[in-house]
Parts: structure tokens; sequence; C-alpha cells
């Protein structure tokens, strides 16, 4: 790393987040192939629809528990503020690239706080709805109708997931350089000074 860049994140954390990404990737086809018989044809990447129906829930509680460790990790950088809450009154400029009318962005600016916290409510409603439809090992203990609303629900929070995955992979496709932050771990100065200033000053003062 050159004196020009400024590290964003560490080895670590970008392997959890790729772990995680991963998964999600796994536990998206999987699932779309469980879906819709229209889909079905996916269960062929996991050797077909037994496996695919063995294989999901493990993936989804993988997921979950690496998402988890990720978010703890992330969740003080995620608390929103009122510089945030006017960042999202002033979302007509955020969506014209007039960041000079912004209020000073910390480490992550509010749209990415609150796509945080929608995925953690997602990964959490996920989590206890499929609980509640794995047959294997949970599902006969509750009844049809609970069974009927976790399936709703399961499919309505991976929806949302889905949706907000592809959100954050087209905000990080649009503000150039924030991909390479999470392949390689560092981010320009001048990147940070525009796009994060108050976080840039912030690194500034520890030195």
């Amino acid at each position: 790393m050159n004196n020009n860049e400024i590290e964003r994140y560490n080895p670590s954390q970008r392997t959890n987040h790729w772990i995680v990404a991963i998964l999600f990737v796994l536990a998206a086809l999987s699932g779309l192939a469980l879906f819709h018989p229209a889909l079905f044809g996916l269960s062929g990447l996991f050797g077909g629809g037994t496996w695919t129906r063995i294989l999901h829930p493990f993936i989804g509680v993988a997921m979950f528990v690496f998402f988890l460790w990720l978010a703890i990790r992330f969740a003080g950088y995620n608390r929103i503020e009122a510089r945030d809450r006017q960042w999202l009154r002033q979302i007509n400029d955020v969506v014209h690239n007039r960041e000079e009318k912004l209020p000073e962005v910390g480490r992550y600016n509010a749209g990415q706080k609150v796509l945080f916290w929608v995925l953690i409510l997602s990964m959490l409603v996920l989590l206890l709805s499929g609980i509640v439809i794995w047959r294997e090992y949970f599902s006969s203990f509750f009844g049809i109708v609970s069974l009927r609303w976790a399936s709703l629900l399961h499919a309505a929070a991976a929806f949302v997931l889905i949706v907000s995955i592809i959100v954050h992979i087209y905000a990080a496709i649009w503000i150039k350089g924030s991909m390479g932050s999470m392949l390689y771990g560092t981010v320009s100065r001048a990147w940070a000074r525009k796009h994060h200033p108050a976080w840039y000053r912030e690194i500034n003062q520890r030195k």
C-alpha cells in the first residue's frame, strides 16, 4: 500500500464478505430452484432436487452465521445519525451526483446504512421462517397455518434480500473505486476525500 492509498477493509473483513457473498449465491440459486417449477432446473447445480432440498437450509444457516459475524464487525459504523437523515432528505442530490450539497459522509453514507439494516432484518426473517419450514428437523412442531405463514415470510424476505444485494452490487459499480476496496482492501485518498470526507478526516487524525 502506497502513501496515496488508505486501507478500507483488512484481509479478514474481505474474506468474511466474500464467504457471505458465495453462500448468498448458493442459497439464492437453491432457493429459487425450490420456489417454482419453472426454476427447478437450477437444482441440477446441486445434484438434483433431493440434494437441493437437503443442502439449501444448511447453506442458509452458514450464510447467516458468517453474515452475523460481518454485521457485528460493522454495526458500529452503521448507526443512523442526524446527518444521515439529512442525506436521505436530499436523495435528489444523491441521484444527480451533487455530492457537494450533501452533508459530510463518514465511513458509510445513509443509503449504505439503511441497506445494512435491511439486510440484517431480511436475514433474521429468513433464519426464523426457515427453521419453521425445515421439514427434516422442525416443521413437525408447527401447525399448517404457521407453516404457511412461515413459507410466505421466507419468500418475501428472500425477495427483499435479493433485491437489496442487486442494489448493493449496482451501487458498488456506480461509484467507481468501491468494488476495488473489497477486492484489494484499499481506496485512493482522492476517493475517500470525495465520497467519505468525514471518514477521511478521521483517518488522518489518527496518525
